[in-house]
């Protein structure tokens, strides 16, 4: 006969054997993209776009030929393919201020790869993606009419953000193929739709910062200037005057555009005055100059941070340096809901591009892929902001190619890799690194915990508004210190997210704990108009996003809407 002790021994070991453990942050692969994922952007609250060259992916059209865009559900991880008519390799995107995702450039195809995907010249190309109201992207399409609408130039390699009337700035770019370093230089911006009578506006930065200023790092400021960083040289763009003013240059040599890709996001803006820093993070420290056959992807990528606060004080004060716990070639920054910024993918040493500098791996122009992500945290003291505690380390090399964006289940999504000129696999033991379908999210702990619940989030915000919506909070979770952030998931290519943006909004508890009074952004230049999705944090816990309208909806350009102060 057991004693109590022993029955209560017994218990206890039962229960320690059947303990969960912690939440923890986790990579979970998910499926197969069925395409190089190397551009992506989310849609829908259930759907992502995906792009690639127009190659040799294994995706297949109804009519059978090669896709090279895909639209990936969230909810089966499944790839549907999306059938294009231009190539829309390196191309860039975002969405306007009615919904619709637009994609902007591309390259000339291959001539070996036109019998297995007929595509055109995509260089001029707009490829757009109404919005989608079918959870599973049932009737929805990529629509092209390369006849009548398109760009003004050729542009390879461009950026592109939406801008306070909720159309595109598209900016510079190369005009036709170069293996590396931008001898071709698009040294313009334009719009779209159009502006200017369809006549480019010349960029005298664009000029200054060739041959290292493929894939411009662009951000729509809260006055609706536009922040501009390109080799590493910077500036604030007045798009209402078309007048620059020169910013100091990044410290110590760092250069963080596209061949020598570092990357760059804005931080997040807090009420009441959204006061606009931006961080580079990444890149080398090589000069432009430098001959491609003594480029090795051995080169030490630079681990520097900088930081800037785009005020008058801030840019006298100068870019703020910190370093990362390593070098990165083509990272990329997430903006998180709780307002902390991930830096994650790319490799230790080398270039972006591929199979064209003095010394490659395989056909890779970098090496030693960095497979632990970072966080970083903005309010912390400098020294103290990056932290790598308790972050997983993935098995899938994400270098050249790759992809990662928020979703709005608050979880990352990445895909892609591919420093390859089309789809290759290599063998086992031989240097370089294969073509990537393989899909995997970073799930946050909340993941796996009680999370706030939103309901009742109006479908359309206008700016400058109260507004109410329901939430259920988590049991036993204190309300202090509550978030509420509006956020443009942003487009993802080469190691920078074009249009990602977080904005705090002021937000009252009820009494009850049962509701949220939300304050809008107080115009659409501290929001650009279009869509977004709204996050609540409590304590470490974020809800889902709620899908919403920003401003009326309507086609650009849109009038000045909100208050101004």
């Amino acid at each position: 006969m057991l004693r109590l002790g022993s029955l209560l021994a017994l218990a206890y070991l039962f229960t320690q054997g059947t303990t969960a453990p912690a939440p923890a942050w986790q990579f979970v692969e998910k499926g197969n993209s069925g395409i190089v994922a190397l551009e992506a952007i989310v849609v829908s609250p259930s759907l992502v776009v995906f792009f690639d060259r127009a190659t040799n992916d294994p995706l297949k059209t109804a009519d059978g030929r090669t896709a090279w865009g895909a639209l990936w559900n969230l909810e089966t991880n499944q790839a549907t393919p999306l059938k294009l008519v231009s190539d829309s390799f390196c191309a860039s995107g975002s969405l306007l201020s009615n919904g619709t995702m637009v994609s902007v450039g591309g390259n000339i195809p291959a001539p070996a790869d036109l019998n297995q995907t007929a595509a055109s010249d995509g260089r001029m190309g707009l490829r757009m993606f109404g919005p989608c109201t079918d959870v599973n992207g049932v009737g929805c399409t990529i629509f092209e009419d390369l006849d009548n609408i398109h760009l003004v130039e050729t542009r390879w390699y461009p950026s592109s953000l939406r801008i306070f009337d909720g159309s595109l700035m598209v900016v510079g770019g190369v005009h036709a193929g170069v293996p590396f370093y931008n001898v071709h230089p698009v040294n313009s911006f334009e719009f779209f739709p159009s502006k200017d009578n369809g006549v480019p506006r010349q960029s005298p930065f664009l000029q200054r910062t060739a041959p290292v200023n493929l894939f411009p790092r662009v951000f729509a400021l809260p006055d609706g200037k536009i922040f501009m960083l390109a080799n590493n040289q910077s500036i604030i763009y007045d798009i209402e005057t078309n007048k620059e003013t020169i910013l100091p240059d990044l410290p110590n040599g760092q250069r963080v555009s596209n061949p020598f890709d570092g990357t760059l996001t804005m931080l997040p803006l807090s009420p009441p005055l959204y006061v606009p820093e931006v961080l580079a993070c990444g890149g080398s420290t090589k000069s432009d100059t430098t001959p491609v056959a003594d480029l090795s992807s051995q080169d030490p990528a630079t681990s520097q941070c900088a930081r800037l606060t785009l005020t008058p004080a801030g840019i006298a004060r100068g870019w703020e340096v910190e370093h990362m716990p390593q070098g990165r070639m083509m990272p990329e920054m997430i903006l998180m809901p709780n307002g902390q910024i991930l830096i994650i993918n790319g490799g230790a040493s080398g270039y972006a591009a591929l199979n064209s500098i003095g010394t490659t791996t395989g056909g890779s122009n970098a090496d030693h892929p960095v497979l632990t992500p970072i966080l970083y945290s903005p309010d912390a003291a400098v020294g103290r902001r990056m932290s790598q505690d308790g972050l997983p380390t993935s098995n899938i090399p994400r270098l050249y190619h790759s992809t990662v964006t928020l979703l709005p289940q608050g979880n990352i999504l990445l895909a892609g890799s591919n420093p390859n000129p089309n789809v290759t696999i290599i063998p086992a033991g031989q240097p370089g690194f294969s073509s990537e379908f393989r899909v995997e999210t970073l799930d946050p702990p909340f993941m796996s915990m009680a999370r706030p619940v939103l309901s009742n989030v109006p479908s359309k915000i206008l700016f400058n508004q109260r507004f109410t919506i329901d939430v259920n909070m988590p049991a036993g979770v204190s309300p202090v210190g509550l978030k509420v952030a509006l956020m443009d998931l942003g487009f993802s290519s080469h190691a920078f997210h074009s249009s990602t943006r977080l904005v705090f909004m002021d937000a009252v508890l009820s009494p009850n704990g049962r509701s949220l009074t939300i304050l809008s952004p107080p115009n659409n230049r501290v929001y650009p108009p279009g869509p977004g999705y709204i996050f609540v944090t409590v304590g470490d816990r974020t809800s889902v996003g709620a899908h919403v309208m920003v401003g009326s909806g309507a086609n650009p350009p849109v009038a000045n809407q909100g208050i101004f102060i």
